[in-house]
């Protein structure tokens, strides 16, 4: 399974983009700003960028899957192999202030926010975890 996220509008605080499964549209998202980060750079360059939990991840393509969160004290999609990064997950949330460098999902109906991401993200979560089950492997691309 293919994900595709496009990072449509780029802001001073945040960033938001489009999550395409297998080519077809399938919610807004939410990052932090993005700095221009890519995975091609060396972890010094990206630390040398970053700012610790106001920076989208990397553009790059990754490994998706679904993990225990110590943190969050529940299974959930990680995105894995983000250099520079760690612990990077994709999860609910509404505002910048929310993601710490993870990928927020829901509509973005309002100016530098997110609306419906609980019920986007089991949405999303049903989608991927069935074809994990299913011996798929799950590819995110951010561009």
């Amino acid at each position: 399974m293919k994900l595709k996220l496009i990072r449509k509008y780029k802001k001073a605080t945040y960033t938001i983009g489009e999550l395409y499964i297998n080519g077809q549209l399938f919610c807004s998202t939410l990052e932090d700003t993005d700095r221009g980060l890519t995975s091609a750079m060396t972890e010094d360059e990206i630390f040398d960028i970053k700012v610790k939990g106001k920076t989208a991840i990397p553009t790059g393509t990754y490994t998706i899957e679904n993990t225990y969160s110590p943190k969050f004290k529940k299974y959930m999609l990680a995105v894995n192999g983000v250099k520079g990064f760690s612990g990077i997950r994709i999860h609910a949330g509404a505002e910048a202030n929310d993601t710490e460098g993870y990928i927020l999902v829901g509509k973005n109906t309002q100016v530098g926010r997110l609306t419906c991401s609980r019920s986007t993200l089991m949405e999303l979560y049903t989608i991927v975890r069935a074809a994990i089950h299913g011996g798929q492997k799950i590819e995110l691309e951010i561009v």
